[in-house]
């Protein structure tokens, strides 16, 4: 009988211990998993927000919904809000601010409604996702997506979560261990190559020497396999998605009872944008910006006018926003930061891990060379990346604000060629779903929508209006979702109070 397989991990954080629970749960016990963990280093913890494909993840390694959210300090998360993206505060105060939000325009017997709010009057018609989904109006009233007993991941609304890293690793790594992978903690000293460059072993302090058959590089920035010993190449995109720092800190609420948003607060400044995430016992709150645009002390200076207030301590984490376009090389793969880093705007660091260790998962070989997945993981992962930086190109290059900062990401010659074309095409359709290819993508045609409508973005079909006679049902549908809306409003329950009935031991399942 041919000897078991082995895989190593090495580092553990959210990448680290998601990728080991992932792969022994797939697995289920015909591989041998090792994750080995630093114990002087620790969690980085940028963004702490997920997309909703977390909840399968989630749902597949058998976390209990419930046990998540209070392990994890977890709230829910609809969506993301941006406040000021398409231009400054103006006079009295007046803002501009759209939502994101998970949940898909509503259709009907394969009719798009989005024609028919493109044909109305842009000074009269209702915000784009507040038209088409009921969504809006209930994260903007701080409801919850689901009630009590409506089951495990399931509810009437898509949604994601907020959550605190550092106990989401604490939760994953108890996952693990429970479903057989050997936890090591110790410091890696030394990385050994083969003739042919693939690693034989890597040497730790306390654990001696190690071996696998595919080692799994989840040491973050520090890249201590892929980029270290292999010297894997990272392509900066520093030329297409400027920002590369922030500064964080987390801040207690007001009050007990203060309202939690269940989305993203995404607030543009001038070099940047800061981000505020309800957590259950405090917000956390971060200043993202370009440091070509915007000095140290100025970021500072912003984050304290947001907060209101200097009764905080933040830190400042520096980030190179890029990826290696190599990111298995030999018998070593890269997950999490290690394999790339593009800004924590649209929670892509959560959505990229799940990605890779859900390809590693199909594509491991059971025998044979373990770098055999090699060119199409490479692929695959490099094409996403691609097409993630095309979406978070999206929200910068479309706005209208004065500083440098916006007018350089509105240059065309900082927009990848590939956003260039589709924009130029959805001046005259709006985005469709075969515009993407759904294995490359981490988001849908909808959610391009969202934000380029968000951003006042001009698709003209009045040329064509003779193609959309349904005007009367169209307007009817209008006014349903608007009914949804109250409803849903009314029946849901708040944000904070649902939290409140879970931490409290209450459980989610039906």
């Amino acid at each position: 009988m041919p000897e078991k397989r082995g895989i190593l991990v090495v580092g553990g954080g959210t990448a680290g211990w998601l990728t080991a629970a992932y792969l022994a749960r797939f697995f289920e016990g015909r591989i041998a998993i090792t994750l080995l963990e630093s114990p002087e280093i620790g969690i980085i913890g940028v963004g702490e927000g997920a997309f909703p494909t977390i909840r399968s993840t989630l749902k597949f390694l058998g976390i209990d919904e419930s046990h998540f959210i209070r392990a994890a300090s977890a709230t829910f998360k609809q969506g993301i809000r941006f406040n000021d993206w398409l231009h400054a505060p103006g006079p009295g105060g007046r803002r501009h601010h759209y939502l994101h939000p998970f949940e898909a325009p509503f259709y009907t017997e394969g009719a798009s409604l989005v024609p028919y709010w493109l044909l109305q009057d842009p000074a009269t018609r209702p915000p784009f996702a507040e038209a088409v989904t009921i969504q809006n109006r209930v994260a903007e009233a701080q409801r919850a997506p689901k009630r009590p007993g409506e089951g495990d991941y399931a509810g009437p609304l898509n949604y994601a979560y907020h959550f605190d890293a550092r106990r989401l690793a604490e939760l994953l790594e108890a996952r693990a261990v429970d479903l057989g992978v050997r936890h090591l903690r110790g410091l890696l000293t030394d990385v050994e190559l083969d003739a042919d460059g693939s690693i034989a072993a890597i040497r730790t302090a306390g654990h001696g020497r190690l071996e696998a058959d595919l080692y799994i590089d989840c040491s973050g920035f520090r890249a201590e396999l892929i980029g270290k010993a292999l010297g894997a190449r990272f392509q900066s995109v520093r030329h297409q998605l400027f920002t590369d720092r922030a500064l964080a800190c987390k801040i207690p609420y007001d009050r007990p009872d203060a309202p939690i948003e269940s989305f993203t607060v995404a607030t543009a400044h001038a070099a940047g944008w800061t981000w505020d995430i309800g957590l259950e016992g405090a917000r956390g709150i971060g200043c993202v910006y370009s440091s070509a645009h915007m000095a140290d002390d100025e970021a500072a200076a912003v984050l304290r006018d947001y907060v209101g207030h200097d009764r905080y301590s933040a830190r400042i984490i520096p980030f190179e926003p890029g990826y290696r376009a190599a990111q298995w090389v030999g018998n070593c793969v890269s997950v999490g930061l290690s394999g790339g880093f593009l800004e924590p705007l649209e929670s892509t660091g959560v959505v990229l891990i799940e990605a890779a260790v859900g390809m590693i998962a199909e594509l491991f070989p059971h025998n044979g060379p373990a770098e055999a997945p090699a060119a199409r993981f490479n692929a695959l992962m490099a094409a996403r990346y691609a097409n993630i930086i095309n979406f978070l190109k999206l929200h910068y290059c479309l706005s209208r604000r004065p500083e440098p900062f916006w007018r350089d990401n509105a240059d065309p010659a900082s927009i990848p060629a590939a956003l260039q074309e589709l924009l130029a095409q959805w001046r005259w359709r709006p985005p469709s779903r075969f515009d993407f290819t759904l294995d490359l993508e981490s988001f849908a045609f909808f959610n391009y929508q969202y934000i380029l409508y968000g951003m006042e973005f001009g698709t003209d079909l009045a040329p064509g209006r003779g193609d959309f006679p349904n005007v009367a049902a169209a307007e009817k549908l209008f006014a349903r979702i608007r009914g949804f809306s109250e409803r849903a409003t009314e029946d849901l329950p708040a944000h904070r109070a649902l939290i409140r009935e879970i931490n409290a031991g209450r459980s989610l399942g039906a």
